[in-house]
């Protein structure tokens, strides 16, 4: 640590006591309250996951955290007003993975999320679940598999919509297992995955939370986990990779700055964020969710895996030939 004394001070002319005022916020950050802004309306996963961390990080900050959802455009209404936001690292976007690496290559008009947003660290990970319906007569994704060889296009898979990431879930282990299966759209989950439960789907790619509890009251198959490790939620369920079918589908959330955000600045939130997420009651949240905490890595790796993510999905979408409607 490097000490100046009052001379020093003085011979510097009083210039530490007469710094701008955006540069002393930024040295004291929080300077007042945080806004976490969600690029979905209240009550989804991102919201709840959201004012879970806000809860746990506040007495960590000393600061309230407000949530501002922000929905729309499948999350980039959000991310833009983050983006526009004054780089002082009072207002962060609490993103979903799709939002920062996906959008940008299928929805027109998209900004440059990597140049107009600055990664700080990984909040969740979390995974995908294949399941069918009853009616379908399979036990597992080889079954499946064999099933649609027999009779092809004639398998369905429904998704919450365009280029998400259970609609690429869905696409990649077509494509992993030389099957055809034709996609069907929807707007949600839920709907998505109620006809997977009345048959007129085959199967669904589905996110934990809504089909943990389907496949324990006995309305829903669960075939496989598209991670590389089985979930603790669905310890019998095996991977795909287990299977012979090599997919891996993952997903995450994350908090971004501002491009143009401090260093500094970005480091405390990035330390903040860390130490709220050791208290017990936000494991116990993402638990109840079927999310799990995510693999450590410093600010530097963070910003590196999501620029690699972004690169990995852009030259996939174009092999997929995969746009938003």
């Amino acid at each position: 640590m490097t000490f100046i004394s009052r001379r020093h001070a003085l011979a510097l002319g009083g210039s530490s006591l007469l710094l701008p005022s955006a540069a002393r916020a930024q040295a004291n950050w929080p300077a007042g309250p945080v806004t976490f802004v969600v690029g979905y309306a209240a009550g989804g996963s991102t919201d709840i996951n959201a004012r879970e961390l806000a809860h746990v990080m506040t007495p960590v900050i000393g600061q309230q955290i407000i949530i501002d959802n922000k929905g729309g455009a499948a999350g980039s209404i959000g991310l833009r007003a983050v983006a526009n936001a004054k780089p002082d690292g009072q207002t962060l976007f609490v993103a979903v993975g799709t939002n920062v690496i996906i959008n940008p290559h299928v929805q027109k008009g998209m900004i440059d999320t990597l140049a107009s947003l600055a990664p700080i660290c990984q909040i969740t990970d979390y995974q995908y679940v294949l399941v069918v319906g009853n009616s379908v007569p399979v036990k597992n994704a080889a079954e499946l598999v064999a099933m649609a060889k027999k009779d092809p296009e004639k398998l369905t898979f429904s998704s919450s919509g365009v280029g998400g990431n259970n609609h690429l879930a869905g696409a990649l282990f077509a494509e992993a297992a030389g099957i055809k299966i034709t996609h069907v759209p929807y707007k949600g989950t839920g709907p998505a995955v109620a006809d997977v439960i009345s048959g007129q789907i085959t199967m669904n790619f589905s996110s934990l939370p809504p089909a943990v509890s389907q496949v324990k009251g006995g309305n829903l198959k669960a075939l496989a986990v598209t991670g590389n490790k089985r979930v603790s939620s669905m310890p019998d369920v095996p991977t795909l990779k287990e299977q012979g079918i090599d997919v891996v589908v993952t997903s995450w959330q994350g908090l971004f700055a501002p491009a143009k955000t401090p260093p500094e600045t970005l480091d405390k939130i990035d330390k903040a964020a860390k130490e709220a997420m050791k208290n017990p009651k936000w494991e116990e949240a993402l638990a109840r969710d079927g999310l799990e905490m995510p693999p450590y890595r410093t600010r530097a790796q963070f910003a590196k895996f999501v620029a690699d993510e972004h690169a990995f999905w852009g030259k996939k979408l174009r092999e997929l030939n995969v746009q938003m409607e």
